[in-house]
């Protein structure tokens, strides 16, 4: 197929997706779920409350099964961090990141760890 074929198709494809996009964002339901998870996120920042705690206190019977991997171990947390001087973002799951390791050894554990932005499950 040659490279004009492709482009055009693309910009087929394109313009159907932001038809689509037209009528969802026209759509009262997708207006109200969209308030509501708005509402609900700003609730949660209020009362410094994570989705998993929501989670809990809605359905304590689904919270009380811990996240597990195939191999049945616990899954760990993802951690953000943010480097306040190069703007570097790391997302990790464990502490065997290159980057965050180099940043450990230059700035030191601690001040690293405060440079977490959130955690999510």
């Amino acid at each position: 197929m040659s490279l004009l074929n492709q482009y055009v198709q693309k910009e087929q494809q394109l313009k159907q997706l932001q038809e689509e996009m037209e009528r969802l964002e026209g759509d009262q339901r997708l207006q109200s779920e969209l308030e509501f998870k708005a509402k609900l996120e700003s609730l949660m920042e209020e009362f410094s409350k994570r989705p998993a705690d929501v989670i809990a206190l809605l359905s304590p019977e689904q919270a009380s099964k811990p996240a597990t991997t195939t191999t049945g171990r616990r899954k760990r947390r993802l951690k953000v961090y943010e480097n306040p001087h190069t703007g570097g973002v790391i997302k990790t799951r464990g502490g065997n990141h290159k980057e965050l390791r180099a940043w450990k050894s230059e700035y030191g554990d601690k001040t690293v760890e405060s440079w977490v932005v959130r955690t999510e499950d």
